[in-house]
């Protein structure tokens, strides 16, 4: 609650224009210091732009009549404010019957009261669930004469809570600022069943767009058929009765962008596979970030009504993956559809059903909204216009949010067919405008009861986020594994990336084997190939360090592994790999030496001689090529040698280093098979201080 001054302050408005406001609406107060309550903060919060617009147009209207009384039939403004009226009498009665929400505040303990700054008599009798007028009274007992809507000190309202077996805690930010990192358990008897959320991934053409459009027109209403319109990136559709929501992102590499950010929107993946295609490399990546989602897992084998159709071996190559089909003894669904033909999309959302029934997914609506944002731009015009996915609780119209480091009020709220509406219940995505400014895909929102609170939140993590930007927060690492292990952590995430599939099965058979005090290593995925911007992007969303076998990234993963705070190691022997990752969980890890490569040379031209063997004519594209560093010898990604520099010359003449932009010749000791395109990357040992 505030006065009517107090809010005019707040809202940078004149009393005069607050109080007239507030005669048009019906709400009870004559003078700057009539105090008006939250229903009332609410309804005029949201109608701030409407005030403004009426102001204008009485002055507009004024002027015309002044200037222009000879023209009576010109009476548009007039019914411009008659429309103005309605809107606004609808606005009122959206607000009249507004319920009130549980705080998302993780002090939920009964015993414990939160003192807010500036709290009234009244407030601190809600909090105790006491009538007022007896803490009145005890005040005066004290000496103290006070009223309903008095202010009273931290000291006061402690002595208060004291006599009903309470205890008093100040009102602080820091308790709800990270609240990603805590979860709202809900009593049991306040959940209620809501819709699943599903998201489709697959490989590239194989379908995914083409089933979410037929998906969404085929469960829409008859009368909409011809001019269906997905306002938002996300929608809800019906079926046999119940709700299914589904969201709609880019690719498998955006969802696990999202989940590396935090977001655990997802309850149910879809993995789609096209008949005549057959199992792809972003197939195989999608279900690495379906299972590292720990989600569970749909497939959905498309275009079946083509003619070179296989769904048999389709689940067969599966299998080898996990996804063991129902019917085989596994415990993964299977769907033959046609996204084209809409053949069997009925019985795939009757499958999302009954996972759903199996899982039991719930939320509790009577709380303050949490969830997340799918998606975010700016309009020119309104701001920042946001998707955002409720996870849990009620989001309304006005409610203060705070989303990642943004804050602001919901000044409008539209489902998924871009109509407005008063409140959005979990597992529903919306589209709302009120933000400061643009969120990012992923970042997590919570609703608040007071903007004072949302904005002191918003500023405190804008400025934690600052504090710990490229500092990698939260990934792991070899050299702190024994410190996470005494933290609690059981099991080691790891990614492994092999020259071939003999070395990339060996590494992966070799690191699960390793077993130290209960934990354990878990390959996440195991596959051949350079390490590249995908394998960091699953690495930091999975917590995980990258093991490289006889690869080699390039400058650009490097640089984002650093960004990330992901920890690639690279080996060469099988055992060594072991031996570093045992020591690592045992707390032992302390080596002598560590390697610093110094730069890298791109091979653009040879010159073959019969005694000094083959010279690699190179550009020196990054560093420093120095003639005692040892050097790869990197084709595609791979690493083909590893061995000693013999010689570098630079216009005839032997030198000892060549720096970056600078040509140069090559030789390597015991090596002539040089190609055109190879990557020379040269590197040292250098004592690691203990």
């Amino acid at each position: 609650m505030m006065s009517v001054l107090e809010y005019a302050e707040d809202v940078n408005k004149t009393v005069e224009a607050i109080l007239k406001k507030c005669k048009e609406l019906n709400i009870k107060v004559n003078a700057k210091d009539d105090m008006l309550s939250e229903d009332d903060i609410v309804m005029l919060d949201n109608l701030l732009d409407e005030i403004e617009d009426i102001e204008e147009l009485e002055e507009e209207e004024r002027l015309v009549v002044e200037s222009e009384k000879s023209k009576p039939k010109k009476v548009k403004k007039v019914e411009i404010k008659t429309n103005k009226k309605d809107f606004l009498n609808k606005k009122k009665e959206m607000y009249k019957n507004k319920e009130k929400l549980i705080s998302n505040n993780p002090l939920s303990d009964s015993k414990i009261v939160v003192y807010k700054e500036n709290m009234t008599i009244n407030e601190l009798a809600k909090a105790l669930n006491a009538p007022a007028a007896e803490l009145i009274k005890k005040l005066f007992s004290l000496g103290i004469l006070a009223t309903i809507n008095s202010r009273l000190s931290f000291d006061q309202a402690e002595i208060l809570v004291v006599d009903y077996n309470k205890e008093l805690k100040t009102e602080d930010a820091t308790n709800v600022k990270d609240f990603e990192n805590f979860e709202i358990v809900d009593d049991e008897k306040n959940l209620e069943k809501r819709p699943p959320v599903v998201t489709i991934m697959g490989h590239v053409d194989h379908g995914k767009t083409t089933l979410l459009d037929a998906i969404r027109k085929s469960q829409v209403a008859a009368g909409e058929a011809g001019g269906i319109t997905q306002a938002i990136s996300a929608y809800q559709v019906k079926y046999n009765g119940e709700t299914i929501t589904f969201i709609d992102t880019p690719g498998h590499a955006a969802f696990t962008e999202m989940r590396a950010r935090g977001a655990k929107m997802t309850d149910i993946v879809i993995i789609i596979v096209a008949a005549d295609d057959g199992v792809m490399p972003q197939t195989k990546e999608a279900i690495d970030h379906a299972l590292a989602a720990k989600v569970p897992i749909i497939v959905a084998i498309n275009k079946i009504d083509k003619p070179g159709a296989n769904p048999t071996k389709i689940m067969t190559d599966l299998t080898e993956y996990g996804l063991t089909p129902e019917a085989w003894g596994g415990n993964t669904l299977y769907n033959e559809i046609s996204a084209v033909t809409h053949q069997g999309i009925d019985e795939l959302l009757e499958n999302i059903l009954l996972v759903a029934e199996l899982e039991g997914y719930k939320a509790n609506p009577n709380r303050y909204a949490v969830g997340t944002v799918v998606e975010s731009r700016l309009d020119k015009h309104v701001g920042p216009i946001v998707t955002l996915l409720i996870q849990n609780g009620t989001l309304r119209l006005g409610d203060p949010i705070v989303v990642g480091t943004t804050f602001g009020k919901v000044r409008t709220l539209k489902n998924d067919k871009g109509e407005e509406i008063t409140k959005a219940l979990p597992s529903q995505p919306v589209e709302i405008t009120g933000l400061n400014d643009i969120p990012e895909a992923g970042d997590k929102f919570m609703a608040f009861e007071t903007e004072k609170e949302a904005r002191s939140i918003a500023e405190a993590r804008k400025n934690e986020a600052k504090a710990n930007a490229n500092q990698g927060k939260g990934t792991l690492s070899l050299d702190d594994l024994f410190n996470k292990i005494q933290e609690g952590v059981k099991e080691i995430n790891v990614l492994v990336k092999a020259d071939v599939n003999g070395s990339s099965e060996a590494v992966k058979n070799a690191l699960e084997k390793i077993e130290v005090e209960g934990v354990k290593v878990n390959v996440i995925r195991s596959s051949v190939g350079t390490i590249n911007e995908s394998d960091v992007v699953l690495a930091k969303a999975s917590n995980a360090i990258i093991i490289g076998f006889n690869v080699r990234p390039d400058n650009n993963v490097k640089e984002n592994a650093k960004e990330a705070g992901v920890d690639i190691r690279l080996y060469n022997i099988i055992y060594k790999a072991v031996e570093e990752m045992e020591a690592a969980m045992k707390g032992m890890l302390d080596p002598e030496f560590a390697e610093q490569v110094t730069g890298s040379a791109e091979v653009r031209q040879l010159f073959k001689f019969s005694k000094v063997g083959t010279i690699a004519g190179s550009y020196v594209i990054d560093g420093v090529i120095k003639k005692d560093c040892k050097v790869r010898v990197i084709r595609n990604g791979i690493v083909v040698y590893d061995g000693n520099i013999n010689s570098i010359q630079r216009e005839k003449d032997s030198v000892k280093e060549v720096k970056k932009g600078l040509e140069c010749g090559i030789t390597i000791e015991n090596y002539s098979d040089i190609k055109v395109g190879d990557i020379l990357e040269a590197y040292e040992m250098v004592e690691v201080k203990k």
